[in-house]
């Protein structure tokens, strides 16, 4: 009662002094703190957990480990969801849709924590997903559950679940634009300045938490080297529609394989086929461990040939690491992983690039750069998997820090 009391008074106090907009800038900067601290603790987490493994470990691949690792996160997954939360997983990105479309955009209270820890084990224990799904879920739970604490209209709750998910992308790439680009592409919000001037507030904090805690490093750093020459804009034309056919392969193979694991009916036959999997591509391709990004990184820096000893095999090593991710990310989910497809997504399009840059220089094409062409792959697969263009343009142009590819892109 004396709780209620509080809110009530604060309720009454709010309409004194505040009005509706003032109230939704303070609470869109609120979500994008939280965002930004969500983002920090799974990115913490993870990398704590990865630790743990590989502390008084020879931290070499041919460790038989390894073949383990994703089975026994799955398995905690399950045992954490089954005995511990008893719910069910979170489905990444639909289930904050699901929520604005068919709940009235209240997200349930357990989701607020529970892709924090369910993905931290599953990307910690080598899962080939993404964290971003998660983090923005968890965020938009806890902004949604604010809103309906608050008494506030569909409207509003909805803004503050697209706060959250502007905040999350800001915080994991600082990329603040981007991030807001993103917010109203996947979350459908009506572009006016209403919903503008938060979603800019909540990827700002978002970002400045990021930085706070986690310094000035970035997820992607690239220092990128030159800019697009007119002459090769038909070779990027012919990127973009292998990007497609790619995206067609993508989703084909996603909901393949997804689909006959839910044909599964026992779990404990899930968990073992799709631990096994992974731990089996992971063990042949030590990059599928985890999201990838230090994959993603040599190749958006030229240096692929760090990749493996021999470079004489490296052509046929990135053709099967960009053909098995999805694969593996595949396998991760329909096992009882949790984690999304932007990591992924960003990994096998950073290897598309690379690739289609390495066969034309077999071609006699020299010369060309691997790295633009990294960073134009991840743009072009992430328009066509996740339907977001505008997105994949200035995503790559604000962790390039500049335009020079803008064209391309």
């Amino acid at each position: 009662m004396e709780n209620k009391s509080l809110l009530k008074r604060f309720l009454v106090w709010r309409l004194k002094h505040l009005n509706h907009k003032q109230f939704i800038y303070v609470l869109s900067i609120i979500i994008g703190l939280i965002s930004g601290l969500i983002a920090v603790i799974i990115k913490n987490s993870v990398f704590f957990i990865e630790e743990f493994l590989t502390t008084g470990i020879q931290v070499n691949w041919n460790n038989y480990l390894y073949f383990f690792y994703p089975l026994i996160g799955v398995t905690l997954v399950y045992l954490f969801l089954k005995y511990i939360l008893k719910k069910p997983g979170n489905r990444g990105f639909v289930s904050i849709l699901y929520s604005i479309s068919k709940r009235n955009s209240i997200m349930r209270w357990h989701q607020m924590f529970s892709p924090i820890i369910s993905s931290a084990l599953t990307v910690g224990f080598g899962g080939s997903v993404g964290l971003e799904a998660p983090t923005a879920v968890s965020g938009s739970a806890i902004g949604s559950r604010l809103s309906k604490l608050l008494h506030l209209n569909y409207k509003s709750k909805t803004l503050l679940i697209g706060c959250a998910v502007a905040g999350t992308i800001a915080a994991i790439f600082k990329a603040p634009i981007a991030a807001i680009i993103f917010a109203i592409e996947v979350i459908m919000l009506d572009l006016t300045m209403a919903s503008l001037i938060p979603l800019l507030l909540a990827s700002v904090s978002a970002v400045m938490t990021s930085r706070f805690f986690l310094g000035e490093d970035v997820l992607l750093p690239v220092n990128i080297q030159g800019g697009f020459e007119l002459k090769d804009l038909g070779l990027y034309v012919g990127l973009g529609l292998l990007a497609g056919f790619t995206s067609v392969y993508f989703y084909h193979c996603y909901t393949f394989i997804t689909s006959k694991f839910k044909r599964i009916k026992k779990r404990f036959w899930k968990i073992l086929l799709g631990g096994s999997i992974i731990g089996v591509l992971v063990y042949l391709f030590p990059p599928l461990f985890g999201e990838g990004y230090e994959f993603i990184n040599k190749l958006t820096s030229g240096n692929s040939a760090k990749i493996i000893e021999n470079n004489q095999n490296l052509l046929l090593f990135l053709i099967g690491l960009f053909l098995l991710k999805v694969i593996a990310t595949s396998a991760t989910i329909g096992a009882g992983g949790v984690g999304g497809i932007f990591a992924p997504v960003l990994f096998m399009g950073a290897s598309l690039g690379v690739i289609f840059s390495k066969s034309l220089a077999f071609l006699g094409l020299n010369n060309l750069s691997e790295s633009h062409f990294a960073l134009v792959g991840m743009a072009a697969l992430m328009a066509g998997v996740m339907h977001a263009p505008l997105t994949a343009i200035f995503l790559i142009a604000e962790i390039t820090s500049g335009y020079q590819l803008f064209i391309p892109l």
